[in-house]
């Protein structure tokens, strides 16, 4: 394999691995947002329909989608002009200019067509937030961190069941003397529905807002132990890695949390019959679906779901802090992660000592990219 080869093939198990800021020199124009160009020219191209109105005509919202399609083209242009290159030709990479013309020009579409100022900042912010979005999906590898994270949550799921069945007893009787409780039953049962969203997510959010704080000691941790290459990580490098535990621990609290629910959907099918659901919410919810089981008449309610999710969300908060708080649990998941990263650093040794070769000297022989 040739020296460039061999540096490319480095960066491809860098981007698997979810740890795309290993690779040096990588920036947002050429690395982030020029691989996104492709999705950024769709929706830039999609929000000319900016142009357009309801309340108008077909034919008239046909005529301003069209209109509104040649203005974004012509500025387009113009921009590539600036730049340099041909009025019709792609760029090879995404600048400044570039980012500053899909936040700005498709949303001054609604200003020209019908002097919507409020829709055109509210266009402008949604953009400049998907750039942000972007950065954090590609340029921290989120996509191959999410499918790195998976394809080991089957040793994972074992560990975290591991973890959660020594946890069991205080977290089972907990749990459950707080779903047989008529308050609970209460609180979820007439809380509105879009509440309970916002409840469970402040309590998946606050478990979130835990891994992320604790997740900073345990990549220093890992840098003191697996960093042989004399090159301390960067900021950004840090950065990456600590994404990379949160995203494994999030998942394992995801599955452990969506068992939970599980099971007190079931527990609460066989245990909590109807009357009893609807004495201690004080309504049967706006839904509820019927069936025989084991000869007997069982339902499904809207808020026997709504309660289950919480005691789920509940216990993914008791978990994500007692994997971290416990000593026990934290040694177990830093001993499997130090496994997995290993081949990681020890990659990023070699990669950075092939970067300090000429070109044209392949220098001592090596072990090829494993």
């Amino acid at each position: 394999m040739t020296h460039r080869g061999e540096l490319a093939e480095y960066e491809r198990q860098f981007r698997r691995s979810g740890l795309p800021l290993f690779i040096e020199d990588y920036s947002a124009s050429e690395d982030i947002f020029t691989r996104a160009a492709p999705f950024l020219a769709l929706v830039f191209v999609g929000e000319m329909l900016g142009a357009t109105e309801l309340e108008w005509p077909l034919l008239l919202n046909v005529a301003s989608a069209a209109a509104g399609l040649a203005i974004l083209v012509i500025a387009f242009g113009l921009v590539n002009r600036v730049r340099n290159r041909g009025f019709f030709s792609l760029p090879h990479s995404v600048g400044r200019p570039e980012l500053a013309a899909f936040v700005v020009i498709p949303a001054l579409l609604p200003l020209i067509f019908g002097m919507q100022w409020w829709q055109t900042l509210a266009l402008m912010a949604a953009n400049a937030g998907l750039l942000v979005l972007v950065y954090l999906v590609v340029g921290f590898g989120l996509f191959p961190t999410v499918f790195w994270a998976i394809t080991r949550i089957a040793d994972e799921l074992a560990a975290s069941l591991g973890r959660l069945v020594r946890a069991l007893p205080l977290l089972l009787i907990f749990s459950l003397v707080l779903f047989v409780n008529a308050e609970m039953w209460q609180m979820f049962g007439t809380m509105p529905r879009a509440f309970v969203w916002v409840v469970v997510a402040l309590l998946l959010g606050l478990g979130l807002t835990f891994l992320a704080l604790r997740a900073p000691g345990l990549v220093r941790e890992l840098e003191g132990d697996l960093n042989t290459s004399g090159r301390a990580l960067s900021r950004r490098q840090r950065l990456n890695v600590g994404l990379t535990l949160i995203v494994s621990q999030a998942l394992q609290v995801l599955v452990v949390s969506s068992g939970v629910g599980a099971f007190f959907v079931a527990f609460g099918v066989f245990a909590v019959t109807p009357e009893v659901a609807e004495a201690w919410a004080g309504t049967p919810g706006a839904w509820s679906y019927p069936f025989d089981l084991l000869g007997h008449d069982v339902e499904i309610t809207e808020t026997l779901l709504r309660v289950a999710g919480g005691m789920a969300a509940i216990t993914g908060l008791y978990y994500a802090i007692s994997i971290w708080t416990d000593a026990t649990y934290r040694d177990e998941f830093l001993d499997a992660v130090t496994g997995e990263m290993r081949d990681v650093f020890q990659a990023r040794t070699r990669y950075l000592e092939l970067r300090a070769i000429p070109a044209g000297d392949t220098g001592p022989e090596v072990d090829s990219v494993p």
